[in-house]
């Protein structure tokens, strides 16, 4: 009902001055509502410059280091997890394939194992048996076997009297052979990332530290690692979301080249296919998948070659139904745990969403951590506020992939040891993540000693909590030996595959990184 024209305003009567008020009481009045009007003014340039200022703040800028597989590209998704919320569940449909690979992948290099154990003439008997060839899974990758330096390139000889395996095992890898081109399939559409090359002879630990060697003057920021794989299948993420949805307008990045390209239309939807199709075979193999892994011959087979999946990078296989059920979507923890490898240097814009510092921007560089891509670190030292160095404590006992003589752990001090003792980095601060502690401790659970590998570790209790301590110490007994100038030692005992327990040390971490920045700029 409209309002009677000549009633009055109710927002003029309420500011009317007071009836029969004198002088002396408008003065008072007066004086009141400009001391109001000057605060106001006062809060609204207060805001004014906080906006600009925020406008103008260089963006907070943290290199992550640390040999593959350390955990460098996990702990950025933990980054985002926890401060770009939003932005992380937008690319959380993209990474169904990536998850489905590591999977199938993991499945492929059981298979691998079987048919190296099953004898050939089984096989060769049977006129349905299509010939094998046995993927990259069978010497490297997540089911690496532990074995002897002598004994790498000698194939093994299955003995036909002592072989576990039955009719029944080879029917079910034979169920699961189509496994094998669907994981060709989802390698080819996420491109190079997804695939795990093994770089053999590419020099020491840390090549910017050798002498002689020269920074590259321009260094270009690489696109073809996982953030390039994941722009990839975004389109076929979001039409299993919505089947209607077709995205337009898809670009991505060439592979094996640094510069932004982009796709025909046609490959695009070859790879959504490709993915659909994927994801269809993966659900009609689901219970052959579980029956392989929860097979009790299957498992000692594994143990007798040493080999054990469930440590290796990128493993689901004790959620097989899920992940392999018709319209499965990745959870958060699926995202963080998946695995694709970081080629080159990964540059990630993360925007702080929510929170006093919302709006506040950090640049996280992921690097290659494989020793043939470590000379592309060097020009990232440069203007960089801090390091995280993720130092996996778990593989005390294995060796380099690229490099069979060297001891993952050694080689993780040693590159340790370059990174403290670089001039450039002198007055950065280095945050030390001893990474992959519920490894250790599952691994010293099942009786491997921590001595048998590291002699120097003398009679001390084969436990984990004494160990990581041990370990801790030898680190920062090289930040204190060779840092240019002396360093405040910063070290934390992490699980980055935990999301919760991770999210309070991300948060311990950005504060004291904010909090040295603000020193170095002298505002405390």
């Amino acid at each position: 009902m409209a309002r009677d024209v000549e009633s009055p305003d109710p927002l003029a009567a309420a500011i009317a001055p007071p009836p029969n008020e004198t002088p002396n009481e408008r003065w008072q009045r007066e004086q009141r509502e400009a001391e109001a009007r000057r605060i106001s003014e006062q809060i609204d340039e207060q805001i004014r410059a906080e906006r600009q200022a925020l406008k103008k703040r260089k963006p907070m800028k943290l290199l992550l280091l640390g040999q593959s597989e350390s955990g460098k590209s996990t702990t950025v998704k933990n980054f985002q997890l926890a401060y770009a919320y939003d932005a992380f569940m937008a690319e959380r449909a993209a990474w169904r394939a990536v998850v489905h690979l590591n999977l199938i992948r993991s499945i492929n290099g059981i298979l691998d194992v079987l048919y190296r154990v099953l004898p050939q003439h089984v096989l060769s008997n049977d006129p349905n048996t299509r010939s094998y060839t046995p993927g990259p899974e069978a010497m490297t990758g997540p089911l690496d076997v532990d074995m002897d330096d002598e004994d790498e390139d000698r194939e093994p000889t299955p003995d036909p009297s002592g072989c576990p395996l039955n009719e029944s095992h080879r029917a079910l890898m034979l169920r699961l052979g189509p496994l094998r081109k669907v994981q060709r399939d989802l390698e080819r559409c996420l491109g190079a990332a997804s695939t795990e090359e093994v770089h053999s002879g590419s020099g020491g630990a840390a090549p910017w530290n050798v002498g002689g060697w020269r920074p590259r003057e321009f260094a270009v920021t690489t696109r073809s690692g996982w953030k390039g794989a994941l722009g990839r299948v975004r389109a076929a993420g979001r039409m299993s979301l919505d089947s209607s949805v077709r995205r337009q307008d898809r670009r991505t990045e060439g592979a094996a080249s640094d510069a932004q390209t982009s796709r025909p239309k046609g490959d695009e939807e070859a790879d959504d296919l490709s993915i659909e199709a994927a994801a269809e075979v993966i659900a009609s193999c689901a219970d052959d998948m579980q029956a392989l892994w929860q097979d009790p011959t299957v498992k000692s087979v594994l143990s007798k070659q040493g080999m054990r999946p469930e440590e290796g990078p990128g493993f689901f296989l004790y959620d097989i139904r899920r992940i392999a059920s018709r319209g499965y979507q990745p959870t958060e923890d699926d995202v963080v745990r998946a695995r694709l490898r970081t080629m080159g240097v990964q540059e990630h814009r993360i925007m702080v969403e929510k929170g006093t510092e919302a709006g506040c921007e950090w640049l996280i560089y992921d690097v290659g951590g494989a020793r043939s891509l470590r000379h592309a670190w060097y020009p990232y030292f440069d203007d960089i506020n801090a390091i995280i160095f993720l130092a996996p404590i778990n593989c005390f006992d294995e060796r380099l992939a690229e490099d069979r003589r060297v001891n993952r752990l050694q080689d993780s001090l040693q590159l340790w040891k370059a990174v403290c003792s670089t001039k450039l980095l002198a007055n950065v601060q280095l945050i030390l993540f001893l990474n992959k502690c519920d490894l250790l401790r599952k691994k010293l659970a099942r009786g491997v000693r921590v001595v048998d590998s590291v002699p120097s570790y003398g009679s001390k209790p084969n436990e984990p909590e004494i160990a990581a301590r041990y370990f801790r110490s030898q680190f920062k007994d090289i930040s204190q030996r060779h840092s240019p100038v002396p360093r405040v030692f910063y070290s934390f005992l992490t699980s980055v595959v935990d999301t919760k327990a991770t999210r309070i040390t991300v948060a311990t971490v950005r504060e004291g990184i904010q909090r040295n920045n603000l020193k170095s700029a002298v505002f405390l």
